[in-house]
């Protein structure tokens, strides 16, 4: 699809709906607005209409109708939008009347946004913010989406690209005016400095990168420990509702069974895995069960390791869980402070709850929300979230630390070392090499965005 063809989507949710939208992009925009809405309202006011169909004068509608002239819009090009009633019927009529204009067709999934990042009126950072955006789910995402979409973020990649640039601009000088010797030691007197200092500042927001994609993609809660421990009981009460099968039988779980919550604002995800044991003959299925439960734990951001009084304790599946619950708390004889292993190690006890009763679950709940509010401290403010972020920073920090060494070898090389860490972060906002990536950045969206 070229720059000359006008798109056109329904941008509003699915049908039936109160309104539906739907809206063009393109150099035909008023062309359209000129043929079933006639005549063409003034720029950026809604107007009402009566839609005709141009091929057969029969009407469409009573609709609001806006034009929206370029380059001042969303996508930089002429764009319309009819606010139709949100009948299928009714959209599906102004679509087959749409199609039968010259230059127009239906818009791919994130078309009306690529063609914004084309006509510059959004960054790669803002694209991605604004994918990030339409699929928030909890106030924490939603809060790291913005900031990236709003263009902090790319303030942010920017200024650091200005670092590089004038460390750039010192170097030149230094080659510049190589033949007067005071010249080139003062532009390169701090030169280093500032170099480690920039690379200091990067490898602080590429340590952010795992936390931040966490709140993105969701906490990852896991509950470890033998079998019979209550683990899927837990993660039932827990989710309102039984998401895990639950029998007396051991071995019952031998997936990985994940539910969605929201805690303190974030997005949460509860996991419930195969139990734990030694037991080398049992079926494979068990075996790959247990193997699926023990990459969880070693992947999670929190590891509850659970145990129970009528079962043996078994080893922790890390060698310090985050928390250490006793479920079943109905059956003790008394108190209780610490779990002891099969090996017999001892590790304090955190909490006692009964998932049959449900006694303790609050707390455990409350204790959740703590913990994970004070892991995820400030991981939406971080502006390195994707792989690709993470890809590019880690570029930039290895051309920096080239550029540092390369200076034995001549000031030349050290500054074509800088030019490939500037290169590198351009690439965050899509200033310079991001083809490859355009294709599944935009396949993210939704048709109409």
């Amino acid at each position: 699809m070229t720059a000359r063809t006008t798109i056109f989507a329904l941008s509003s949710g699915p049908l039936p709906a109160g309104i539906a939208v739907v809206r063009l992009s393109g150099p035909g925009a008023g062309m359209a607005l000129d043929a079933l809405a006639a005549p063409r309202p003034e720029p950026r006011r809604a107007s009402l209409r009566r839609l005709l169909n141009p091929s057969d004068g029969l009407p469409i509608d009573e609709a609001l109708v806006l034009w929206l002239p370029g380059p001042d819009t969303a996508t930089g090009e002429d764009m319309a939008e009819f606010h139709l009633h949100g009948s299928a019927a009714v959209v599906e009529r102004l679509t087959a009347a749409l199609m039968a204009l010259p230059g127009m067709a239906l818009a791919e999934p994130g078309e009306f946004t690529r063609r914004a990042f084309a006509n510059g009126r959004m960054d790669l950072a803002q694209v991605e913010g604004l994918s990030d955006l339409l699929a928030a789910q909890t106030a924490r995402q939603h809060q790291q989406a913005l900031r990236l979409f709003s263009g902090r973020a790319s303030s942010v990649f920017e200024g650091w690209r200005q670092q590089i640039i004038a460390a750039e601009a010192s170097l030149t000088a230094a080659i510049d005016f190589s033949d007067e010797e005071d010249v080139g030691s003062r532009a390169l007197a701090d030169l280093h400095p500032r170099l480690i200092s920039l690379i200091e500042t990067l490898t602080a927001a590429r340590a952010q990168a795992a936390r931040a994609g966490s709140v993105r993609d969701g906490v990852k809660v896991v509950f470890a420990g033998v079998p019979n421990a209550g683990k899927s009981s837990l993660l039932n009460r827990l989710a309102l509702r039984d998401a895990a099968i639950v029998s007396p039988e051991a071995g019952t779980t031998r997936d990985v069974i994940e539910v969605p919550v929201s805690l303190a604002g974030y997005r949460v995800i509860l996991t419930d895995t195969a139990g734990l044991r030694d037991f080398p003959e049992g079926p494979m299925v068990e075996q790959e069960g247990m193997r699926r439960a023990r990459a969880e734990a070693a992947a999670a951001d929190l590891v509850i390791w659970v145990t129970a009084p009528d079962v043996e304790p078994g080893e922790p599946p890390v060698a310090r869980p985050d928390l250490v619950l006793l479920n079943k708390a109905d059956l003790l004889a008394g108190p209780t402070e610490s779990i002891r292993t099969r090996n017999g190690e001892s590790y304090p006890l955190d909490l006692a709850v009964s998932a049959k009763s449900g006694a303790g679950l609050e707390l455990l709940l409350a204790r959740l929300t703590t913990m994970i509010s004070t892991r995820m401290m400030g991981a939406e403010e971080a502006v390195v979230l994707r792989a690709r972020h993470v890809a590019a920073v880690e570029k930039t920090i290895r051309f920096l630390n080239d550029a540092i060494r390369a200076e034995k070898m001549g000031l030349e090389v050290m500054a074509e070392a800088l030019r490939e860490a500037s290169r590198s972060l351009a690439s965050l906002t899509g200033r310079v090499d991001v083809e490859d990536v355009l294709g599944q950045i935009f396949s993210e969206f939704c048709i109409g965005k």
